[in-house]
């Protein structure tokens, strides 16, 4: 048995043209077996049209990977926009499957008053422009900020973000989305395992962020990513420590993207020790070759 599948590199986040990536979930899937990646998540923002795909291609070119079913939820707490993944999941789950629309609602409400805000700065086509480049997948602010990059508004996405995205910016629209529990109950009726997603990445403060995770758990979270592909100084350590003061089991994944030089599926994932992975808390993640990770 090869060392691939005896110890199975796990990527539990990642995104394909469902949502905001870049790739197919044909291509996704064959890229993750190029990166010696074992187990991969797809987790598309508030969708899961992506998984089946990425499951059949696994399946038809008899691909060396476990495909998971995953789903990254956006949710509010405390005005701050919190992103839970869920693995595992029954994707066809009436739970899931009514949770998803009311996202797709609100995902779309939004896009349509973000638009319509970029409109009166005098940038027209936006809404037509985003929705092109989602093809069919859910509509995110990536696909105004592509948008608004062919335009030559900016030549970076984060450029994009910071002068027409963020908070209190031209096309900002506060987000509607579902609650923390709300998100975690979908996931949990559908079979899947909650996770919450680079707690690092919100701009909370410790004590901010300590009550984030606090509040995560007493909803019924069951893990939270500790590693991820670009971190702080000390960060991993810190999620890690975390995770072990809530009894929460630690996760990895990339969130990745489209290929680029700092974000690839499976770089840099590895978790401190001391934490207990979430593929050994909840073992249908685990290749079912794999004891030694059990």
């Amino acid at each position: 048995m090869s060392d691939i599948a005896r110890f199975p590199l796990y990527d539990l986040h990642s995104h394909t043209r469902a949502s905001d990536g870049l790739l197919t979930p044909e291509a996704l899937a064959q890229r993750a077996v190029s990166m010696r990646i074992g187990v991969l998540a797809i987790t598309d923002h508030d969708s899961v049209a992506g998984v089946e795909p990425a499951q059949r291609a696994v399946a038809e070119q008899g691909l060396p990977l476990k495909m998971l079913a995953g789903v990254e939820a956006s949710t509010l707490w405390e005005n701050h926009e919190i992103h839970i993944v869920g693995l595992n999941l029954d994707i066809h789950h009436a739970a899931l499957t009514a949770f998803l629309a009311q996202q797709h609602q609100s995902r779309q409400a939004r896009a349509e008053q973000i638009a319509e805000r970029l409109e009166k700065a005098r940038i027209p086509g936006t809404l037509a422009g985003a929705t092109r480049l989602a093809d069919g997948g859910v509509i995110t602010r990536g696909h105004f900020a592509r948008f608004l990059m062919e335009q030559g508004k900016a030549n970076t996405v984060a450029q994009v973000f910071k002068n027409y995205l963020a908070r209190g910016k031209t096309g900002y629209v506060p987000p509607k989305w579902c609650t923390i529990k709300q998100a975690i109950d979908a996931i949990h009726h559908s079979g899947g395992c909650a996770v919450l997603a680079h707690p690092g990445r919100y701009g909370l403060s410790s004590k901010w962020l300590k009550r984030l995770i606090a509040h995560f758990r007493e909803a019924g979270g069951d893990a939270i990513e500790v590693a991820q592909c670009q971190q702080a100084p000390n960060e991993r350590t810190q999620l890690a420590q975390y995770a072990r003061d809530d009894d929460l089991a630690a996760s990895q994944g990339s969130d990745f993207h489209q290929p680029c030089p700092w974000i690839e599926l499976g770089r840099k994932l590895w978790l401190p020790a001391g934490v207990e992975p979430v593929w050994k808390r909840f073992p249908t993640l685990a290749p079912a070759c794999s004891e030694a990770e059990r």
